[in-house]
C-alpha cells in the first residue's frame, strides 16, 4: 500500500495590515508571510476501508471532520475521484490557535502528500486553488517561502527571502479565536504598517528595513486582553531583538535575532520567567534551499 511522510511548516507574519471588511465578512488583507523551520510531521498511507481516519498526538484535537485534515482529505478525494481509504497519523509540533497556521500546514501537506502519493500531477497552482476551500491560510502554505497575501490572503506574490537570523517564538499559555478578533477589529484606528517599504527592503536582502517596519494591526485587538504579549516584546526587544512582534491574531510572539546566542539566551530567561510558555529557536524556511 502506498503512503508517505510529511513536515509541515508553521508561518509567521513579518507584516499584517487590514484594509478593508468585506460584505462576505471576510477581511480585505496585506500581509507579508515567512514559513519558519518549525513543523508537524504527518504520515499518510491507503488503507482498504473506505473511511478518512485521523490520529494525532495531541487529545483536544478533533479526529473527525471537523479536522482540517479531514476536509482536506475530501477536498482531494473529490476532485480526483480517488478510491478507498485513507489513514493519518499527526505528530503535533507547532503550537495550536497560536497564530502560525499550524492547522493550514497540516491541511497543506494532505494535499501535496496525496498529489504525490496517488501521481496526480497537479502543479501547485492547481493545489493552491482547491486549499483556499479548506481554509483562507492553506494556499501559502502549499506554496511556503517568503510572499506578500492580499484579497483574504489567497492572492500570493512571491517575495525575496528573508536574510537568514534567527527566529525566536513564544506562545504565552492564552488561546485566541481568530474569529473574535477579526470581528472586534476598529479599523478606523488602526496603525497601518509599511507592508511596501518591508517587500522593498526583502529585495535589498535588508534585514533591518524589514524589522523596522514590523508592524501588525491586529495587535490593537488581542493585546490589551493579554497583557503578557507585550511583556514577551519587551524581553526580546531588551535582550538583543532587532524587534519583536505578534504574530497573526497571536498570542504567540516573535523575536528576530542576528546573534544566535542572544537569542538562545533570551529563550532561556522567558522559559525561567514564564514556565507555561511554549518556547522555540528557529531560522527562517526558505524555497531556495528546500523542496517538498
Amino acid at each position: 500500500m502506498n503512503s508517505c511522510n510529511l513536515k509541515a511548516y508553521a508561518k509567521i507574519n513579518l507584516g499584517l495590515d487590514v484594509i478593508g471588511r468585506r460584505e462576505d465578512g471576510y477581511h480585505e488583507v496585506r500581509m507579508v508571510m515567512q514559513t519558519v523551520n518549525l513543523y508537524d510531521r504527518l504520515f499518510i498511507k491507503e488503507i482498504e476501508k473506505d473511511a478518512i481516519i485521523i490520529k494525532t498526538d495531541k487529545r483536544f484535537l478533533p479526529v473527525n471532520e471537523s479536522n482540517i485534515i479531514y476536509k482536506a482529505a475530501v477536498i482531494m478525494k473529490e476532485t480526483f475521484g480517488l478510491k478507498g481509504g485513507l489513514f493519518f497519523d499527526l505528530k503535533k509540533n507547532i503550537p495550536v490557535a497560536a497564530g502560525m497556521a499550524g492547522g493550514s500546514a497540516d491541511a497543506a501537506a494532505t494535499m501535496v502528500g496525496l498529489n504525490n502519493m496517488f501521481r496526480l500531477g497537479q502543479p501547485m497552482s492547481r493545489l493552491m486553488e482547491l486549499g483556499v476551500r479548506a481554509g483562507a491560510d492553506v494556499p501559502y502554505c502549499i506554496m511556503r517561502g517568503t510572499a506578500l497575501a492580499e484579497g483574504i490572503g489567497e492572492k500570493l506574490t512571491r517575495l525575496d527571502p528573508l536574510p537568514e537570523c534567527q527566529i525566536l517564538v513564544a506562545k504565552p499559555p492564552v488561546n485566541v479565536s481568530t474569529a473574535s478578533v477579526y470581528k472586534r477589529l476598529v479599523l478606523e484606528n488602526a496603525v497601518h504598517p509599511d507592508i511596501d517599504g518591508m517587500v522593498e527592503s526583502l529585495s535589498r536582502g535588508d534585514l533591518s528595513g524589514v524589522t523596522s517596519r514590523f508592524g501588525n494591526v491586529l495587535e490593537q485587538v488581542t493585546e490589551p486582553d493579554h497583557p503578557i504579549i507585550t511583556e514577551y516584546k519587551d524581553l526580546m526587544r531588551e535582550m538583543g531583538a532587532e524587534n519583536a512582534m505578534m504574530s497573526g491574531s497571536g498570542p504567540t510572539v516573535f523575536g528576530i535575532f542576528t546573534d544566535k546566542d542572544k537569542a538562545g539566551d533570551t529563550g532561556t530567561v522567558l522559559k525561567e520567567r514564564y514556565p507555561a510558555a511554549q518556547v522555540y529557536l528557529t531560522r527562517p524556511f526558505n524555497m531556495r534551499k528546500h523542496s517538498h
